[in-house]
Formats: structure tokens, C-alpha cells, sequence
């Protein structure tokens, strides 16, 4: 494989990896209905070590506004509830034995318009990501432009960049204009 080639594999891994960031991020933003990723940050004190919730119980949608969480062990319950009211996402855990049931409020019109800008921001911050391995890509390109390639191929190979960058940024805004209607959607 030719070292222009290589480049090319390693942009296009590099601008996936900005895409499948960018998805994550979106996955916890809450938009109104329950989705056990709205809890994928949440620490629990277990045992005196920091534990990922999902690592101490499952966690499972029973309708469109509820979140069913059932501790592996029933004594961490106290402290899963405690985790999920200090962390910030608003939502208030009802204990009920070993399980623990959360209610999704509807989100208010000004809250839905904070969380766009959220989604838009993260957007701006994968565009960003995105042009930046294409720089990095083109940079590489001119060091061996003379040397190892030709002019000719020099110039294809910035073109295939440009083109895998306009398709990874067209698919940063498909993503963001559906989940902003996710967001927006009441």
C-alpha cells in the first residue's frame, strides 16, 4: 500500500471516529423520552470505588417516559439513588425495593431550546474535528508532493480528501437535524 493511500485510511478512520464521538455525545442528551444511554455517565460510590451504573444493574425502558433500573446487589440502591440525584440530569429516582423507577418529565420549550444549542455545539465541535484531520491529511500530502508523488497525484489525492470531508461533515448534519427534532419534538 502506497504511503498516500495509508493517509487516506487513516483520515477516514480518523473522521469515523469523530462521527461515533459525536453519537455518543448526542445519546446523552435527554430529549423526552426514556433512554437507559441518559444514564451512561452516571458514577456510583460502591464499596468505596467509583463504578459505572450500568456495571452494578440493568437498566431497562418499560414505556415511553420510564427508566427501570434493578441493582444486582440491593444494597446499592441507596447509593445508585443518591448517584443519579447528584448528577445533574434533573431526573428524581422513586425506590421501590430493589428496583428503582425514574419518570422522564416532558421537557419545557426553553428547556428543548438549550438542549439544541447543546446538539449544535457538539455538531460544530465534530465539524471541527473533521476539518482538522483533513488539514493534518493535506499537510502530510505536501511533504511528500515532488519527492514521492507527482503534482497530478498530489492533487487527486486533496480531492479525495476534500470529498471524504464534505461526506463526513453532510453526515454530522443529518445527524444534527434529527436529533434537534428529536429534542424539539413535545
Amino acid at each position: 500500500m502506497s504511503t498516500s493511500t495509508e493517509g487516506y485510511v487513516s483520515a477516514e478512520k480518523r473522521m469515523k471516529s469523530a462521527i461515533e464521538t459525536l453519537k455518543k455525545e448526542f445519546s446523552t442528551i435527554r430529549t423526552g423520552r426514556a433512554n437507559p444511554a441518559l444514564l451512561d455517565r452516571i458514577e456510583v460510590e460502591y464499596y468505596g470505588s467509583s463504578t459505572p451504573l450500568k456495571g452494578l444493574a440493568n437498566i431497562t425502558v418499560t414505556d415511553a417516559r420510564t427508566l427501570v433500573i434493578q441493582a444486582f446487589d440491593k444494597s446499592a440502591v441507596k447509593e445508585i439513588e443518591k448517584a443519579i440525584v447528584s448528577s445533574g440530569l434533573g431526573l428524581t429516582p422513586n425506590v421501590d425495593g430493589a428496583l428503582v423507577r425514574i419518570n422522564i418529565p416532558a421537557l419545557t420549550e426553553e428547556r428543548r431550546k438549550d438542549l439544541s444549542k447543546v446538539v449544535r455545539k457538539y455538531a460544530e465541535e465534530a465539524r471541527i474535528a473533521v476539518r482538522n484531520v483533513r488539514r493534518d491529511a493535506i499537510d502530510e500530502l505536501k511533504k511528500l508532493k515532488g519527492k514521492e508523488i507527482s503534482e497530478d497525484e498530489h492533487k487527486r489525492q486533496e480531492d479525495s480528501f476534500q470529498k471524504l470531508t464534505d461526506k463526513s461533515v453532510k453526515e454530522i448534519d443529518d445527524m444534527t437535524k434529527q436529533k434537534e427534532a428529536e429534542v424539539m419534538e413535545v
